[in-house]
């Protein structure tokens, strides 16, 4: 049985996390202190007790969860029993630490700095997503490609395939407000706007695109030990450069995730496990691939999941 791990994306996040972990791990503590170390700011502490309003903003909620599923990593060792990978958004750079491909260091740092300018683009140029349940893909695409018009005030494109009949949109704040009802129409269910800070994977996170890309430049990138399905093509790699420009891209691009889902499958992977603090991944396998089987290893109980974990017969 080939095991795929997923990492969770942003939304997943609650105040609380990882406080079970570290009270019970020293190495949940250890990394902990050296993420503290690192970001210069006391991290675990906003994770702890929050205020939610704090550690909701993207800025924060990045580095925040990436530590929980390093710190999951680090007590379950669950990625040397794995054979791919995939992370949903700013989960990707959880599957780069797994693979071997990022330092512990370097991928905080970037995700810090992905949080911070992911903030700062949603301050300069006000932009929203929503869910669109319903409609299939080209349905979607159809009525973004319809209404698009490419300018900061009048941008709408797909953003996250999340599972057949769930997609994400993004773009200008007020104008995808104004289009909600365009996709109504169109025969969707439900059409619901999220609670986020800006468009993301949307060409209006293009200047933040280009800052990182120079961050992620002069970051070592070593080769995956364990194939990495990346959210802009859907596909495994394990080569060094393929990982970079697949990180450099990802703010702009859609999020392939029913892509990648399907391509695991395929490529023989019949249990998935999702690591974050939270079930939404393991939601999205079950609308794409009802016949697999899914569990974690983490959550609101994460040292009980956790102990479990550790404590059960290895499959590879």
């Amino acid at each position: 049985m080939k095991r795929a791990l997923l990492f969770a994306g942003q939304g997943s996040q609650y105040v609380g996390m990882t406080k079970d972990l570290v009270e019970q791990w020293p190495v949940a503590r250890a990394l902990a202190q050296e993420a503290n170390d690192l970001l210069g700011f006391d991290l675990l502490s906003m994770m702890h007790d929050g205020p939610s309003d704090t550690l909701t903003e993207t800025r924060y909620t990045q580095p925040a969860l990436f530590l929980h599923e390093a710190m999951v990593l680090a007590i379950t060792e669950a990625h040397h029993g794995a054979s791919m990978l995939a992370g949903h958004s700013l989960g990707e750079f959880s599957a780069y630490y797994a693979a071997g491909a990022l330092s512990f260091a370097d991928a905080l740092h970037l995700v810090a700095l992905r949080g911070k300018l992911m903030f700062e683009a949603g301050e300069t140029v006000p932009g929203t997503m929503a869910a669109v349940v319903g409609l299939d893909d080209h349905q979607v695409e159809q009525v973004c490609a319809e209404y698009h018009r490419g300018t900061d005030d009048a941008t709408v494109v797909p953003a996250n395939y999340n599972a057949p009949g769930q997609v994400v949109i993004s773009g200008s704040r007020d104008y995808v407000r104004e289009l909600l009802p365009a996709f109504k129409a169109a025969g969707a269910k439900l059409v619901k706007e999220l609670n986020v800070s800006g468009a993301f994977h949307s060409l209006l996170l293009q200047s933040a695109s280009e800052r990182f890309s120079e961050a992620l430049a002069a970051v070592f990138f070593a080769n995956a030990t364990i194939p990495v399905y990346t959210n802009v093509h859907g596909t495994p790699t394990v080569e060094a450069e393929s990982l970079r420009q697949a990180a450099a891209q990802q703010l702009t691009a859609p999020v392939r995730w029913t892509l990648s889902l399907r391509n695991i499958q395929a490529d023989g992977g019949s249990m998935f496990v999702e690591i974050g603090p939270g079930t939404v991944l393991q939601g999205l396998v079950k609308r794409t691939l009802p016949s697999l089987s899914t569990e974690s290893c983490f959550g609101l109980d994460t040292q009980v999941q956790c102990q479990q974990w550790i404590e059960r017969e290895p499959t590879v």
